[in-house]
C-alpha cells in the first residue's frame, strides 16, 4: 500500500524596509530561505515586500500568519529609529514590548568586552514583544526572536542566514518538494498548447516554462516541474521529454532534486 504524501507545511516572508523598495539595497534573503525551507519541508509559498510603516507591518504580518503555517520577517531590529519591526510585531499580536533579561545581558557582555558603551539606542535592540522567545545571533549577538508562528530576523544576510541555521532543524516540516528541468532548443510558443494539456493531466505537478536566446540567436526554453509526489512528477517529466521528441527537439535533462 502507497503512503499518502505528507500534508504541505507552508510559510511566508515578510521582507520589511524601504531601502528594499527605493532599491538602495538587493534583497538576497528570500533565496537562502526558501531553498533552507524546502530541504527541511516547509514549502514558501508567498513572500512580500513591504516598507518601514507601522500600520502595514502589523495589518501584514496578522493576515499572513493566519494564512501560513510559518511566517519569517526580515529587516528592521536595529537600533535606530527606523527599526520598529519589534514593536509592530508587539503590536499585531497585542502585546506589550518589553525588555529581555536575556537578550540584556548578552549585549551587555557583548560591548563590555570590546569596550564600547550599551547606549539607549543600542539597547533598543534587547526589546521584544512579551511572552517571545530569542533567536541566536552568533554573528553580532543581537538576538531575533519567535513569538507564535512568526519568526523575526536580521535583515543583514550574513546575521539572518546565521539566525536562520541555528532554528531551521527545529522547523516541523511536511512533504518536501521535488525538482526537475528538461531544456531544449525548441520555441516556447511550439510547445505551448501541448504542455498546458500535460499540466492539465497532472495537477499535483507545478510546472513552469522559461524561454531564453540561445547562442546562435534562436530560441529554447527550459521547462521546470515541481511536486512532492515523486511518482506524478516522473510521469509529467516523461511525458515533457516525450512532448518534446515529438516535436523534433532533443530533451537535455536534470535529475531530481530537493532543493526550490
Amino acid at each position: 500500500m502507497t503512503e499518502p504524501t505528507p500534508a504541505p507545511v507552508t510559510a511566508c516572508l515578510v521582507i520589511i524596509g524601504n531601502e528594499i523598495l527605493s532599491g538602495r539595497t538587493q534583497d538576497i534573503n528570500l533565496n537562502y530561505l526558501a531553498k533552507g525551507l524546502n530541504e527541511v519541508g516547509v514549502q514558501m509559498r508567498e513572500a512580500r515586500v513591504i516598507p518601514d510603516v507601522p500600520e502595514t507591518i502589523v495589518a501584514t504580518v496578522n493576515e499572513v500568519r493566519a494564512k501560513y503555517d510559518y511566517v519569517f520577517t526580515t529587516g528592521g531590529i536595529g537600533p535606530t529609529h527606523d527599526d520598529i519591526t519589534a514593536e509592530c510585531i508587539a503590536a499585531a499580536f497585542g502585546v506589550k514590548l518589553i525588555l529581555h533579561p536575556e537578550a540584556k545581558r548578552r549585549l551587555e557582555a557583548h560591548y563590555l568586552t570590546r569596550g564600547i558603551e550599551l547606549n539607549e539606542a543600542r539597547l533598543r535592540m534587547a526589546h521584544v514583544p512579551e511572552g517571545a522567545t530569542l533567536i541566536d545571533n552568533p554573528v553580532s549577538t543581537a538576538p531575533g526572536f519567535r513569538i507564535g508562528n512568526v519568526h523575526v530576523m536580521a535583515g543583514v544576510p550574513k546575521i539572518m542566514q546565521a539566525m536562520f541555521d541555528g532554528i531551521r532543524h527545529g522547523l516541523k516540516g511536511g512533504a518536501k518538494m521535488l525538482s526537475r528541468s528538461v531544456t531544449c532548443g525548441l520555441a516556447e510558443g511550439t510547445v505551448a498548447r501541448d504542455l498546458g494539456l500535460i499540466q492539465a493531466d497532472y495537477p499535483a505537478v507545478e510546472i513552469g516554462s522559461y524561454p531564453f536566446w540561445t547562442g546562435g540567436g534562436g530560441f529554447g526554453v527550459s521547462l521546470v516541474l515541481r511536486s512532492a509526489d515523486p511518482a506524478a512528477l516522473e510521469h509529467a517529466s516523461e511525458a515533457v521529454i516525450a512532448m518534446i521528441r515529438g516535436f523534433g527537439g532533443e530533451p537535455v535533462e536534470r535529475e531530481p532534486e530537493t532543493k526550490a
